[in-house]
């Protein structure tokens, strides 16, 4: 479905982090949409993937603009924020460790709320999807709205307002809500976008290169469908991993959390 533009309407704030659900939704808004976007990407220097993340975002970038010239106009340059320079809000932290006694999710998103917050920014697009952890947190706090750009998407409800979800996520957009990553692959496949797609990175912890099988992405990709991203070696180790060091993960960290309590 083709969206119209409002007027007045400036670029769609993406979270981009190179992955395979923003990367869905960048050509979802360049390619079907034709709307301008400004990308943003929360850079984690202690993280082993930061670089590989940059260099695919701007492989991504090249191509789209050498096979769709009109894309040379609408995807402006990535805005790059250091995770190490987040300043603490004490609402939002306080807001995170609410939502941990309830389910366990990255610092990023007190990251990202906080440099939303702190840079005025109200409206980020971030693709959490079909079964991802922090989707099913929210589904009972999202509804129905329309961005600015005119087009129907989610937002915490301000019936939450006051709420530790709300505070934590009311910077953010959710245009990928009610889709999974096989969802997105079919889409894509359709749109010829699959290439794109393919070009995609996700692993945190790379070896030799190649996703490592068993960080958070590399456990998820598989377990949501995309297996055959992941090498056949490394699948394997993930399977052990998965099914043995994994389910210890939860408790130890409930345990450890009681002792600094």
């Amino acid at each position: 479905m083709n969206v119209s533009r409002t007027a007045t309407a400036g670029p769609v704030n993406l979270l981009w982090t190179g992955g395979w659900d923003s990367t869905f939704r960048l050509l979802q808004l360049l390619l079907q949409h034709r709307f301008e976007v400004a990308p943003i990407y929360l850079q984690d220097g202690t993280r082993a993937s930061t670089q590989t993340e940059l260099e695919t975002m701007a492989r991504i970038g090249r191509r789209l603009r050498e096979e769709h010239p009109h894309t040379r106009g609408l995807l402006q340059p990535v805005r790059i924020a250091d995770a190490a320079e987040a300043e603490e809000d004490a609402d939002i932290e306080s807001a995170l460790r609410e939502v941990r006694k309830r389910v366990y999710i990255g610092s990023q998103y007190g990251w990202l709320a906080s440099f939303c917050k702190r840079n005025g920014i109200l409206d980020v697009e971030l693709c959490v999807h079909v079964d991802d952890k922090v989707q099913a947190l929210l589904r009972d706090f999202v509804a129905e709205t329309r961005h600015p750009a005119g087009y129907p998407t989610l937002r915490l409800d301000p019936r939450h307002e006051g709420g530790a979800e709300f505070e934590l996520f009311r910077y953010f957009s959710f245009p990928v809500f009610r889709i999974d990553k096989l969802g997105m692959a079919r889409q894509a496949e359709d749109a010829g976008w699959s290439a794109y797609m393919d070009m995609t990175w996700f692993c945190h912890s790379p070896v030799g290169g190649k996703p490592c099988g068993v960080c958070g992405p590399c456990v998820y990709t598989i377990e949501e469908g995309l297996a055959r991203r992941i090498p056949p070696s490394r699948r394997a180790l993930s399977f052990f991993y998965r099914h043995l060091a994994l389910p210890l993960k939860g408790p130890l960290r409930q345990m450890r959390a009681s002792l600094r309590g």
